[in-house]
């Protein structure tokens, strides 16, 4: 058993690392850079951990603090979104010239959705939870976040092909 909060906040945030650092980039994207959100996040998650009621809610409990990070840092910058900062953005060094471009326009084709499809999309597609989770989350029905797929979606696939043609 973990001895300090040091310790036990550490043992529950490696599982969940990845998954928490593509979150952070995909929302965080053409916005600020996805490290200081994630460092922001953390520091906050660390100052609240023992506000935390079940350790098997850890990562909600992080991307709920990310949220409110994000929205604050999009009030205090009055939510515009600076497309210039878009290449700046941090991608994989190991990602292929071909695959970055396809990375880069999803993230532009992401940018156009409503916060709810955005947020649920990458909450399901990148970080992989479940229905239930999102709805957790997002605190609205499952049947609410089905439906934010869906559309979401069907959205990004009319984005992405518009852009092609």
């Amino acid at each position: 058993m973990p001895k300090s909060k040091k310790d036990q906040f550490m043992i529950l945030y490696q599982p969940v690392h990845e998954r928490f650092e593509r979150f952070c980039r995909a929302q965080s994207f053409g916005l600020m850079d996805h490290r200081d959100l994630m460092n922001e996040t953390l520091l906050i998650a660390f100052e609240k951990f023992e506000t935390l009621q079940k350790l098997e809610s850890f990562l909600s409990f992080l991307i709920g603090i990310c949220r409110r990070v994000l929205g604050n840092y999009l009030q205090k910058k009055q939510t515009e979104k600076y497309q210039d900062h878009l290449e700046n953005t941090a991608l994989d060094q190991q990602t292929c010239p071909s695959e970055k471009a396809d990375i880069h326009f999803l993230h532009l084709a992401l940018l156009k959705l409503s916060d709810e499809k955005r947020e649920a999309i990458l909450l399901f597609e990148i970080l992989g939870l479940r229905i239930h989770e999102i709805a957790e989350i997002q605190k609205v029905s499952e049947v609410a976040v089905r439906q934010r797929l869906k559309r979401g979606r069907d959205q990004l696939a009319d984005i992405l092909v518009t852009k092609r043609n």
